[in-house]
């Protein structure tokens, strides 16, 4: 049981961050249509910054926000330079205009960084922490904080703020929110900003437990793709949700099987829950509870 629970509780913090960044796609695809394969590398520009700052002898919180903001200005520009002027085109020229955005980040951070992976110290020294026989470090208690804190704060700007309920406005009908002021193009800016600053959240907690180099924001991104699928594209609490999930499979396929097969037993697994309910884990729940 305790080994059980040390899976878990790895696979969770692990999954948290696949949670922000399936997060960051469901909302810009609710918003302007587009799957953001390029949101992995939001991840990775905030994991390998923080990693570089910190090292540099720049303070934790400094680089922290500093980071979060050069990343939400990649997020302006890729909507600007690459979304924007393609906003007529098909949706898969579009999805394709991502992947091409996503290989150019990686190109310039390999020339700018290398290849060699960076790391990070954890935000808090000390023992880790004990529950039920399982071990859980610090960084583990900062990746779960952070992240709640993260999607709270999402959920009161979504609901709460002006700008937020434009948002959802332009994203359950655009030519509605059109005629009644809400232009459509500030909305995808806007929102292609949120989705960058939820991955370079993701990468500065993660960066103590996993080293940040140009690579990893393809296997992020896709592990991101497939929790925002998990939650049928349009369920922002199912993307946290099939985030969390794809971690812990993941944890347990590591841990019990093979680490090599971790990741081919996740996707196989979330291939058979997506072909029994293409709509999402959320729905399959609702489902199970109706008398």
């Amino acid at each position: 049981m305790p080994q059980l629970l040390q899976y878990v509780l790895t696979g969770l913090a692990t999954g948290t961050t696949y949670a922000l960044v399936g997060l960051g796609i469901v909302l810009v695809v609710q918003v302007t249509g587009v799957i953001n394969f390029a949101q992995g590398d939001f991840v990775m520009l905030g994991a390998l910054g923080y990693a570089v700052l910190t090292a540099a002898g720049v303070g934790r919180v400094p680089a922290a926000l500093g980071v979060v903001g050069a990343v939400v200005a990649v997020g302006a520009a890729t909507n600007l330079l690459v979304i924007r002027p393609a906003r007529r085109a098909s949706p898969d020229r579009l999805i394709i205009l991502t992947i091409g955005a996503s290989v150019v980040i990686q190109g310039v951070t390999l020339v700018a960084a290398g290849t060699s992976p960076r790391f990070a110290e954890p935000f808090t020294g000390g023992p880790p922490l004990r529950l039920g026989g399982a071990s859980l470090p610090g960084q583990y208690v900062w990746v779960f904080g952070v992240t709640a804190a993260a999607v709270l704060a999402v959920w009161y700007f979504l609901t709460r703020t002006r700008q937020g309920v434009a948002m959802r406005a332009t994203a359950m009908n655009p030519e509605a929110a059109r005629m009644v002021g809400i232009p459509p193009q500030r909305m995808s800016l806007l929102v292609f900003m949120l989705a960058a600053g939820l991955g370079a959240i993701a990468g500065v907690v993660l960066a103590p437990l996993q080293p940040a180099g140009p690579q990893v924001g393809i296997a992020l991104g896709l592990r991101g793709f497939t929790a925002a699928v998990a939650g049928g594209l349009t369920s922002p609490a199912g993307a946290v949700a099939g985030g969390l999930v794809l971690g812990v499979i993941e944890a347990l396929a590591g841990g019990y099987l093979s680490t090599g097969l971790a990741e081919a037993v996740a996707y196989a697994v979330l291939l058979v829950l997506l072909l029994a309910s293409p709509t999402g884990l959320l729905r399959i729940a609702r489902a199970e509870v109706r008398p």
